[in-house]
């Protein structure tokens, strides 16, 4: 289908969604930018602007906001940029609204709390005949809506639709890169954020920038061990979606997560880091992450650090002692080989 023939329902009017809707209606597709409160529709038909979420930043003249589920689920591509924990309550809404075979892209990062379900199940569970997708990657809000050069990975089971996908919403500024390994993208994206949280608190704690640094490099190393459990590839989990993720959102304030961290490490409370009403996902994120971790066996302490913070088992400081306690270990694990050469064992090795 060409382009400009297109249309495009993106649900979900926060900063990322209505950057999305942005970057479809560059491309001349028909785009459909879903909010539930009315008000906030008539504002933006109004000003131009999603002056709530994303201030400063013009909406597409081809954006059309509505509060109408059924009206913006009339599309042939829908980009689902509501938080992780409601994705369940959407797909259930659009059950009755979307047609059997229209792609279903998934933009947030997380893990379903309840369940522990990855998103892409959640919706293998309510939409089966709708497949899924997954944009994930080192991005913000703000940089994308005003066309700041962007790459993404875009994931589908299919490698064909996921191929598909990438080409249609890509733009010069929006580079996508396109994979089958729906998991390894879901798993960098949740990830990521947990150990955003732990970032931001070390920072916060004015622990240094070489403990920064060590902090995502080990937490990168927790990423692997997991996604390798669960089923992901390496490869995916050293690209854009896993460590190019990781990069940015532990050493951002635009980061909500890391954010979040900080004002903890600063000695807010879980209540006053959040009063600002920006949703920080890692905060959902880290007790599923870490019981999912458990039920393999998988060894991820800042993971289990951050937990037990935010689920105030321990202080700050005693969550530090800890890590800093840990038993002195090799880096890597090596093998050797009958030329008595040394090769790292991937993914062991982390």
């Amino acid at each position: 289908m060409a382009r400009a023939s297109r249309r495009i329902g993106v649900l979900g009017a926060g900063a990322w969604g209505t950057a999305l809707a942005n970057v479809a209606a560059r491309q001349g597709a028909a785009v459909k930018l879903w909010a539930r409160d009315s008000a906030h529709v008539a504002e933006m038909a109004a000003t131009g602007v999603n002056a709530r979420r994303l201030p400063g930043v013009p909406l597409a003249q081809e954006i059309v906001a509505t509060n109408d589920l059924a009206e913006a689920a009339h599309a042939d591509l829908i980009l689902a940029a509501v938080p992780a924990q409601s994705l369940r309550a959407l797909a259930e809404a659009l059950a009755s609204r979307l047609s059997p075979g229209v792609p279903l892209v998934i933009c947030a990062k997380g893990i379903e709390s309840r369940t522990g379900l990855f998103l892409s199940d959640v919706l293998a569970e309510i939409l089966p005949r709708n497949p899924a997708a997954i944009l994930s990657g080192p991005s913000f809000a703000a940089d994308v809506a005003q066309g700041l050069p962007t790459a993404l990975t875009l994931a589908a089971q299919d490698a064909a639709l996921a191929a598909d996908l990438a080409e249609d919403l890509a733009t010069p500024s929006f580079r996508l890169y396109h994979t089958s390994d729906l998991r390894g993208v879901a798993i960098g994206g949740a990830a990521k954020n947990v150990l955003a949280i732990a970032n931001g608190i070390a920072i916060g704690r004015g622990l240094g920038a070489s403990a920064g640094a060590a902090l995502i490099a080990r937490g990168f190393a927790e990423l692997v061990r997991f996604g390798t459990a669960y089923g992901a590839e390496p490869a995916t989990l050293m690209g854009l979606s896993g460590l190019g993720d990781l990069v940015l959102t532990c050493g951002s304030d635009k980061s909500r997560n890391f954010s979040f961290g900080f004002g903890l490490g600063r000695g807010r409370s879980i209540a006053a880091a959040t009063s600002d009403g920006k949703l920080a996902e890692g905060i959902f994120t880290s007790s599923v992450l870490a019981a999912l971790a458990r039920a393999k066996d998988v060894d991820m302490p800042i993971t289990f650090a951050v937990e037990a913070v935010l689920a105030e088992r321990i202080g700050i400081e005693a969550a530090i002692e800890t890590l800093l306690a840990r038993p002195s270990k090799p880096e890597f694990a090596v093998k050797e080989t009958r030329d008595t050469e040394v090769d790292k064992v991937p993914p062991a090795w982390l």
